[in-house]
């Protein structure tokens, strides 16, 4: 079940709310006027696309126009 909360009491207990979400995992809605508004959910970094995979240390894949590039590939004076 989702916890539900006013903005009053999201504005005076926050970091309590915060650190609840962190502990148990669970989203906890913010309302106003009994109304969802926004929730409070643990953040979950993306993985960047650009960022070698290090299962593919080394693997280069030719002719694929999102082929992975090693610095090896750039030229000299650009390293």
């Amino acid at each position: 079940m989702k916890t539900m909360v006013s903005t009053y009491e999201a504005k005076a207990h926050l970091s309590q709310l915060i650190a609840q979400v962190e502990r148990t995992g669970q989203a906890i809605t913010i309302c106003r006027n009994r109304k969802p508004t926004v929730d409070i959910v643990v953040h979950r970094a993306k993985r960047d696309p650009l960022r070698q995979d290090p299962a593919l240390k080394g693997a280069r894949f030719r002719g694929d126009p999102c082929a992975l590039v090693t610095p090896e590939d750039w030229p000299e004076d650009l390293r």
